[in-house]
């Protein structure tokens, strides 16, 4: 069994920068890519980005792109968001995911991940 834990989030005002992180048990973390995704209250969980096995290819959602940076260090079984400028609309439960598919490619779709973590709360207030 897989556990995926987030931590990072938080309260943070707009224009503010988070670093969120998520750790993953087991051994087998280097054969997979790894998403981030995130739901806002009465919305679907989105695609925020994506980083495969090898942090060699990395796809981020459009409403973010510029903004964030994924990187995944497969020594420590870490994957991590960097976001920068961050809006009101940022404001959501995060979730890493592991994805189910060829780990050479960055899955966006929630069912393409096989596995969750409980989620970190981002707050962003103006």
């Amino acid at each position: 069994q897989v556990q995926l834990v987030e931590t990072g989030g938080g309260l943070v005002q707009t224009g503010g920068s988070l670093n969120l992180t998520c750790v993953s048990s087991g051994r087998t973390f280097i054969n997979y890519a790894m998403g981030w995704f995130r739901q806002a209250p009465g919305k679907e969980r989105e695609f925020v980005g994506g980083i495969t096995w090898d942090g060699g290819k990395t796809r981020y959602a459009d409403s973010v792109l510029g903004r964030i940076s994924i990187t995944r260090d497969n020594a420590k079984n870490t994957v991590g968001l960097e976001m920068r400028t961050l809006k009101p609309e940022d404001t959501a439960v995060y979730y890493c995911g592991r994805s189910k598919l060829n780990p050479e490619w960055v899955a966006t779709e929630s069912y393409e991940y096989d596995y969750w973590g409980q989620g970190t709360q981002v707050t962003v207030y103006s």
